[in-house]
């Protein structure tokens, strides 16, 4: 029996898009092991409002890389990397295939096109930009941001404090943009063949509808219950990255009484369509990918139709 090719798949998407749903169906069909591309998925106990899917479904259908790191920790591109490295050296060993589901694009660049070489972060500078972030808010820095590098600012919310400081940071040092730091980045190679798809719902209007529909679930499932357990610890505070989760931001708000429930409503939903909306911009500059209207997991079941005759044959 000949070993079979490497081979990857990668199914991408905005939030809300049916992106795990679509996973789930192709696993019955092909011989695959489910890769979680998702920066908050990674955390334990942020179950609900990070639509994780339910206990059941994962026992049914595993996933790795969730569940794999507390609140408390800061999970990085880097740390993707290397895990889901291993995790599809292990699939590939098995003569099965890694199929990558999520929508942190970041670590799907990173994955597939590798990490650049930037400037280590610097404390004073760091320090002094916080410091002026306080004075003028967020939303100033994100307009400086954007003289400097418009391209990188259009990927980042005005209140997306960890980004908007990095990239400044690394602005400053190195008096480049992020994407000219980014092409002089060594790429990783994935030994393997890659099968990109990419959910873009063109209806933005519905799937803004979607995503207001799902949030108000989450809401009815106890996801402020789910943060109050969160809230309630001593060692999380809202700069950590799981804490400035999309929705676990608005919650912790709401919890130190900074904001209403409503307002918290409201301001969730709409950093969810934003979030959606990163993505998106993601999505169109992807090279090689194949564009699916919806989670129809009979098109790209056609779409892989070689790859399926070759896991059979091998």
């Amino acid at each position: 029996m000949r070993r079979m090719e490497k081979q990857a798949i990668f199914i991408m998407g905005p939030t809300a898009a049916g992106k795990t749903a679509l996973a789930m169906q192709l696993s019955q069909q092909l011989p695959v092991d489910l890769i979680s591309v998702d920066s908050a998925l990674v955390y334990k106990g942020m179950d609900i409002g990070t639509g994780k899917p339910s206990a059941a479904e994962l026992a049914q259908y595993p996933h790795q890389l969730i569940d794999i790191c507390d609140p408390s920790q800061a999970y990085s591109a880097a740390q993707f990397c290397t895990d889901a490295t291993h995790a599809m050296q292990q699939s590939w060993a098995q003569q099965r295939i890694p199929l990558l589901v999520g929508g942190t694009m970041l670590y799907f660049k990173a994955l597939q096109f590798g990490l650049s070489a930037l400037p280590t972060a610097d404390e004073e500078l760091r320090a002094q930009l916080a410091a002026e972030a306080q004075a003028q808010g967020w939303p100033a820095m994100h307009a400086k941001l954007h003289a400097l590098d418009p391209q990188a600012a259009q990927k980042f919310h005005p209140h997306d404090a960890q980004r908007i400081q990095r990239a400044l940071e690394i602005i400053i040092i190195s008096g480049k943009t992020l994407s000219e730091n980014f092409q002089q980045s060594v790429a990783q190679t994935l030994d393997c063949k890659i099968h990109s798809f990419a959910i873009i719902p063109a209806d933005r209007a519905a799937l803004h509808a979607t995503i207001e529909k799902r949030f108000d679930q989450m809401l009815a499932a106890g996801f402020i219950a789910e943060v109050e357990k969160l809230f309630a610890r001593t060692d999380l505070n809202p700069e950590l990255p799981a804490i400035r989760a999309v929705g676990y931001r608005q919650a912790w708000q709401y919890l130190t009484q900074q904001i209403d429930y409503a307002t918290m409503r409201e301001q969730a939903i709409a950093a969810t369509r934003q979030l959606a909306k990163r993505q998106y911009t993601w999505l169109r500059s992807w090279p090689d990918v194949q564009v699916l209207p919806n989670a129809d997991h009979k098109i790209v079941l056609k779409a892989l139709a070689p790859l399926l005759q070759c896991a059979r044959a091998s």
